[in-house]
């Protein structure tokens, strides 16, 4: 990825993703990115309503042609600044519910985080549909309404229209006959995996399995039994054929769990430190009770 220097970071109001943030943000808007760019081999690809320009530099390292489009100029001049130096790379402005496009003119649309941006959602797919060609495909991920409002009781001041499940296929189903879905969200898990490249079966075992434990009891369910924070749905006209089951993605130095352990560490010392203080306080209001009962006549 081609990223100049002395292009300065776009400011984060928390209506686009930049990369200087950290944690869980980093690694969702990332790890969304990274899927697509599964996809994006040799293809001519949008990515629509870009933002900071990130996502559509990482889709270049691979793509034969991508267009970061945003209807933001700032967005847009930054983006042309920080990765606009790839040859197979541009940033252009404009609308992604009112595409200026020809038809057919792009083999992968991808849509990260914008579908609960806007109203116009039907006028937004079907002019995806329109530009991809008979056999484009388009990934496109949402936040659940339900695990990412209900539950919470959180309200995001930039959604305008969040979806739930059912509404979300009932929208990519009107404009693309197959749809495979799936969900994503920050787990805590323990990853085993083979260090030879062994083949993809070894007596009957599956090359991925994934199980959860139910409620702290012994039972084991097979699959991650969670609820979707987010939806990826991954859309075309024609049979998708073969896709990952599973997709992992994360940071060598593990920021998260590095920032979870230091926040826990924290907590322990700072635990120690009021037992210190509660066994103080008690010498203390002894110390008080003595003092009194020895000024007793």
């Amino acid at each position: 990825m081609t990223t100049s220097t002395s292009a300065a970071a776009l400011e984060f109001t928390g209506e686009r993703f930049t990369p200087e943030c950290v944690r869980e943000i980093w690694y969702e808007h990332w790890a969304r990115y990274a899927f697509a760019a599964g996809f994006a081999h040799g293809k001519r690809v949008l990515d629509a309503a870009c933002g900071e320009g990130f996502g559509s530099a990482l889709l270049a390292r691979t793509a034969a042609q991508v267009t970061g489009l945003d209807v933001s100029a700032q967005a847009v001049a930054h983006a042309q600044a920080r990765y606009g130096g790839a040859a197979n790379l541009r940033y252009v402005q404009g609308d992604c519910t009112q595409l200026d496009l020809p038809a057919a003119s792009v083999d992968l649309v991808v849509s990260i985080e914008t579908l609960e941006h806007v109203l116009a959602q039907e006028d937004m797919v079907a002019g995806f549909a329109r530009v991809l060609g008979e056999d484009g495909v388009f990934i496109v991920s949402s936040p659940d309404k339900h695990a990412y409002s209900d539950v919470t009781g959180f309200r995001n001041e930039y959604h305008v229209r969040e979806l739930y499940r059912d509404e979300l296929l009932a929208l990519l189903g009107r404009h693309f006959p197959e749809v495979r879905l799936y969900g994503q969200k920050l787990l805590f898990q323990s990853a085993i995996w083979a260090l030879d490249e062994a083949g993809t079966k070894v007596a009957g075992i599956a090359a991925t399995t994934a199980e959860a434990a139910a409620d702290g009891s012994t039972l084991l369910k097979s699959g991650l039994q969670y609820d979707p924070l987010y939806f990826i749905a991954v859309c075309s006209r024609r049979p998708l054929g073969d896709l990952p089951s599973l997709a992992l993605f994360g940071d060598r130095a593990e920021s998260v769990y590095a920032h979870y352990n230091h926040e826990v560490r924290k907590n322990i010392a700072a635990g120690g430190r009021i037992a210190e203080l509660e066994a103080q306080t008690e010498a203390l209001r002894a110390e008080v009770e003595r003092l009194r009962g020895a000024g007793k006549p």
